[in-house]
């Protein structure tokens, strides 16, 4: 908690969704793969309650993470997903997001994304 800061969605009085945004790479993710930036921003532990999923709320979060991003200021967002049928990677896919390469960390495989932010396309 010391190195980001954690985002939560509401719906009136409901937590829907939260995740998180830090500076600090994470331990699974290998910047190898990814377009270099000056200030890479991970995003980290977006969840969507179950009951509210396929609503349209993931993809506003992602866009929130975005705005967000922008004001950091950062380059670009960076995130990996399980690369299994429970993980999302075809959801950040759909919601235009880039993937930069597939890795296994300890026998996890992942997807690498990233979002460039319109800073860092010239």
């Amino acid at each position: 908690m010391r190195t980001c800061e954690v985002f939560a969605a509401r719906l009136d009085n409901e937590i829907v969704g939260t995740l998180r945004l830090t500076t600090k790479k994470p331990w699974a993710i290998d910047i190898d793969y990814f377009t270099p930036v000056r200030q890479p921003l991970y995003l980290l532990a977006m969840a969507i309650t179950p009951a509210r999923q396929r609503q349209g709320l993931g993809k506003r979060c992602l866009e929130e993470a975005a705005r967000i991003a922008r004001g950091w200021p950062a380059d670009s967002l960076r995130l990996d997903a399980y690369e299994d049928k429970a993980g999302a990677g075809g959801f950040y896919a759909r919601c235009g997001w880039t993937e930069v390469g597939r890795a296994s960390y300890r026998g996890t495989r992942l997807i690498y994304y990233e979002l460039l932010l319109e800073s860092s396309k010239t």
